[in-house]
Parts: structure tokens; sequence; C-alpha cells
């Protein structure tokens, strides 16, 4: 089964262009599981442009309280600096049951590209080892690439780090996926080599970046054992128009569906 993760970076961005509380994150964060996310996900970073490190802390208490995940992202390679302790140090303080590591620059609008393991592996694996030793699931963004063998020894390297996890970055799939036809289709088949590639290799799959209602289901059913999925933008996105709560239910109808080999709207969810 399929699990879904959201995001709420961007509740903290709406909020923070205002300043205040409003939206609150921690009500955003109780509205998604009430409507039956599964778990929430946030990626601070070291300037605060969203989340911020009392927004972590916050979270962390009300996934505890529910016994959900949380899932943490962010650059374990970034310096602390006033009001970022770093990341690990936030992962020791807020104990999320998952901690994703992204490559991430200060001046990226977003993360778009995984790790080189085969370069990052060595210097990855003494920080997975301090996320592990203190209880948390350990995942690595990763890429998909264009050539299967290269997936192969990506893949090796990822599972020599020590991570349990490889998150893959969703968002050429997505961009192959708004023009439609042979090219998702192409796109869609290397994900699922990767996948496949690192399941070998003992890693369980996750995947995010730029997955919508559009194109979630397809990509569910190409690429097999998908464990779960973080959706933040387009979700947020799309609750302006259809409200929250009915977002994240459509959301958990489409993972739901692929788990029970069955079409989305062809029964209770």
């Amino acid at each position: 089964m399929t699990r879904l993760s959201v995001n709420v970076n961007k509740v903290a961005v709406l909020r923070n262009s205002r300043g205040g509380r409003d939206p609150d994150v921690v009500a955003a964060a109780v509205a998604c599981l009430d409507a039956g996310a599964h778990g929430i996900t946030v990626h601070p970073r070291p300037d605060a442009r969203h989340i911020r490190t009392d927004d972590v802390m916050a979270l962390a208490g009300l996934t505890g309280q529910r016994g959900v995940e949380f899932n943490l992202e962010g650059n374990p390679f970034a310096p602390p600096r006033p009001g970022y302790p770093g990341f690990i140090a936030l992962c020791e303080a807020a104990r999320p049951a998952q901690a994703t590591l992204v490559p991430d620059g200060d001046a990226q609008l977003t993360s778009d590209h995984g790790f080189d393991f085969e370069r990052d592996a060595d210097r990855l694996q003494p920080l997975i080892e301090t996320l592990r030793a203190i209880g948390c699931r350990v995942s690595v963004f990763a890429d998909a690439p264009l050539d299967p063998h290269v997936a192969a020894t990506q893949a090796a390297a990822a599972a020599r780090s020590g991570a349990q996890r490889i998150e893959l970055y969703t968002g050429p799939y997505a961009e192959a996926a708004a023009h439609g036809g042979k090219q998702a289709a192409s796109v869609r088949a290397r994900f699922a080599a990767m996948a496949l590639a690192a399941q070998s290799n003992g890693l369980g799959v996750n995947a995010g970046h730029d997955l919508s209602q559009a194109n979630l289901a397809a990509f569910l059913a190409g690429v097999p054992g998908v464990l779960e999925v973080s959706i933040g933008h387009a979700l947020i996105s799309e609750a302006l128009h259809a409200g929250l709560a009915a977002t994240v239910r459509a959301y958990r109808a489409l993972v739901d569906a692929q788990a029970q080999g069955r079409a989305p709207g062809s029964g209770p969810a």
C-alpha cells in the first residue's frame, strides 16, 4: 500500500507573506490528518522562507500525539545559522519518524535533483548512521537516470550509504506527463527501472515532487512498490479550489485504489 504524506510548506509560505500566525500550519496539518493523510512532511530551509524551527517542533508534537509519521526533509550538509540549528540537530530535537536527505543549495527555489551516490555515499554514511541511531528511518533523494546501468550503480551506492529508502525526484516525470503520450510512458519506465534497482539493493522506494491528481495514478500504476508519496505544492494549489479536506480525500482515493487494484471512482475508498 502506498502511503500519503502531505507537505505543508506552502501553508507556511502564505503565513510568512503576511506575518502573524494565519494560516496556521498545525491546524492545516490537523485538517490533512483528519481527512485521511497518513503523515506530514516539511522541508525547513536555513533561510526560514517557509517552515521554521518552531513549526518543526509543533508538528513533531502533533504527529507524536496522533501516532502518525513525521517526515523531515533537508540538506544534511547545510551549516547551522541563527534560527536554523542544522538538519541533524533539528532531527535530534524533533525525532521525526523519517529523515529525507536532499542535496539542495540555499539559492534553490525548490529541490530539483537527487544525490550522485557514487560521489556522495561516503560522506553521507556517518550522517545517516547518526540519524538511524536516534531512531529515524533515512531516505535519500534520488534521480531516475536515463541509462539503466547508471541506475543500478546509483542504487547500489545509495544502499552502501546506509540509507533505508530512496525518494525518487519525480519532477521530470511530471513534466513529461503534462505532455502525455509516449514521452510520459518512456519517462515513467525510467522511474520503474530505478525503483526496481533500489528494491534489488534492499531499499524501499518513496516518491515526490510535482505529483498531482492528474499524474499520480499513472505513476503508481507504472512504478512498482512505491511505499510513500510526499505531495505538497499541487495538493495545496488544488485545495485552494476544492478545499483541503476534499483534496486530501481525493488523493487517498487514488493511492487506495492502486493498492486494491481498481480504478479510482469505481467503488468506496
